[in-house]
């Protein structure tokens, strides 16, 4: 491990992964091709790409007293995660997710349970304070109430920290919670939703990282799926294209990846548009494979990939 410290708040949810080649009707029953259990969540996806890039991670959750929360257990272990401020809950199960792949084009519909995840509190991260102001770059998300996110958010600035806020999933965000956000890190859906219209390509990517950076973000990147990213800020404006790792097995997870190797691009003191490429390379990598967390690429396959891009 290298001494780039990240600290993330989010949640873990246990991935329900069923393959087939069309969605059911309300009131219909099809037979699937495949299923798999494995651990996801957010927070926690995003914890495992950076630990696999091999910066030290520690993660802020809350897990129930289940099978479910062992499962993340087990997982943080085996990627060397810090653990010390994953609380636990038996009044709330672990978080839930079905996940629902096309056979075909590793499209997805999913459908989430936040369970355990959606009850960790402001007071809670308090206790967490101490793991956040080591870090060199914090990292959250929307799996958590945007409440604690905020809190998070503002222990981390308070104390320095390079902050990054991915707003996924999409919900609506008071104007104060931008200028606590480093980087600020929609796709395009979560921008649309966030400034009430269409957000389309690149011309829909800028206009709508212009609207946040006018409400404090001090940089944006919206994430263009198979597009690559558009990375801007006040003195930049930049599309960073994917990475062609492969054929796309399954997209669930991409950006989950992406934030991952955007955190330890920057942590390692990389450029925006230096730190945009490695997420790039990350999510371009995950996507070739099934799962989310267990998606997640090394280091050197990412650093092959840059090399050869």
């Amino acid at each position: 491990m290298t001494e780039h410290r990240i600290a993330v708040v989010g949640s873990f949810i246990a991935d329900l992964a069923f393959r087939t080649a069309q969605l059911p009707a309300w009131g219909q029953t099809i037979m699937g091709s495949a299923f798999k259990l494995g651990p996801g969540g957010k927070g926690s996806n995003q914890a495992v790409a950076a630990a696999r890039l091999g910066a030290r991670v520690g993660f802020i959750c809350k897990l129930g007293k289940d099978p479910f929360g062992e499962l993340a257990r087990q997982t943080y272990r085996h990627e060397g995660i810090d653990t010390e401020y994953c609380f636990e809950t038996a009044d709330h199960g672990t978080g839930t997710a079905s996940i629902v792949v096309h056979d075909t084009h590793g499209e997805n519909a999913i459908v989430v349970v936040p369970g355990s995840g959606y009850t960790l509190t402001t007071a809670e991260v308090d206790r967490a304070a101490p793991m956040i102001r080591r870090a060199q770059l914090f990292l959250t998300q929307l799996e958590v109430p945007a409440a604690v996110a905020e809190h998070a958010l503002r222990i981390a600035r308070a104390a320095g920290v390079t902050t990054i806020l991915n707003p996924a999933p999409a919900a609506p965000l008071p104007d104060r919670i931008y200028p606590l956000c480093d980087y600020f890190t929609p796709n395009e859906t979560e921008a649309a939703a966030l400034i009430g219209e269409p957000v389309e390509g690149l011309a829909g990517a800028e206009r709508a990282a212009d609207v946040f950076l006018r409400r404090g973000a001090r940089n944006v990147i919206v994430t263009l799926g198979a597009a690559g990213a558009f990375a801007r800020n006040a003195g930049l404006a930049r599309h960073v294209p994917a990475l062609d790792a492969g054929p796309a097995v399954e997209t669930t997870g991409a950006g989950d990846a992406f934030n991952g190797g955007l955190a330890v691009g920057l942590a390692e003191g990389l450029d925006l548009v230096a730190a945009t490429r490695l997420g790039c390379a990350t999510a371009g990598i995950s996507v070739t494979r099934p799962g989310t967390a267990p998606s997640m690429p090394t280091r050197a396959e990412v650093d092959a990939l840059l090399r050869r891009s």
